[in-house]
């Protein structure tokens, strides 16, 4: 993608890979983070949600823009490999952290089935939404509605119905609703035009090393 030539391909390839690499951890990273602050309630105005509302939009982010630039495939293999780390990870720290056994092994897999399927879904439909309109800001606003609306109550549900954690057994629904209406806010607020600023900066430099 960055060189052309035999030799270009090759160190396209070895770019792409480290780019890959860096990607899973990043993902990695922001789901062990949002799975430790979702265990971390607080109220604003009222409100019931988690601190894990103002970390995992950054997924969101990454997965977009590695589409955007990398395409489908690559978006696709992150979420591989990310998946079953982000779950251990994310199991062992709970533990860790001395929250029961079983509220670490539903939390840490429920936020990996949310993930994946949330981010499968924003990868189709981001791609779908980017193919019908050309304005850079559409597919990002789009695709963060729709894979929050399916993370958050995918997760909520899979951890903490009839769970050990009461409060969160009782309060997840409402959690989920207003969590999920957080990210989006948050997401659309301050993430997208983050990811707008960082699409162009990186599409700068790839036309930089094309032209070289």
């Amino acid at each position: 993608m960055f060189f052309l030539g035999k030799n270009g391909g090759e160190l396209s390839m070895i770019k792409n890979n480290y780019l890959l690499i860096f990607l899973v951890i990043l993902h990695i990273s922001i789901i062990t983070l949002s799975n430790i602050l979702v265990s971390i309630p607080i109220e604003i105005y009222g409100l019931k949600i988690t601190w894990a509302a103002f970390s995992f939009p950054l997924v969101v982010v990454a997965t977009d823009l590695t589409i955007r630039l990398l395409g489908k495939s690559t978006a696709q293999k992150t979420i591989t490999f990310s998946f079953p780390f982000a779950i251990i990870s994310s199991i062992l720290i709970l533990y860790l952290e001395e929250n029961p056994l079983s509220v670490s092994l539903r939390i840490g897999i429920a936020s990996g089935t949310a993930y994946a399927i949330g981010i499968l879904i924003d990868i189709y439909a981001f791609q779908f939404i980017r193919e019908k309109y050309a304005s850079w800001w559409i597919a990002p606003a789009f695709s963060t509605i729709i894979s929050n609306i399916i993370d958050s109550y995918t997760f909520f549900f899979a951890a903490f119905y009839d769970s050990d954690d009461q409060y969160m057994a009782i309060n997840w629904i409402e959690i989920a609703g207003t969590q999920t209406l957080l990210k989006i806010i948050i997401g659309l607020t301050f993430f997208l035009p983050a990811y707008g600023i960082l699409l162009n900066f990186f599409m700068n430099k790839l036309n930089k090393n094309r032209s070289e």
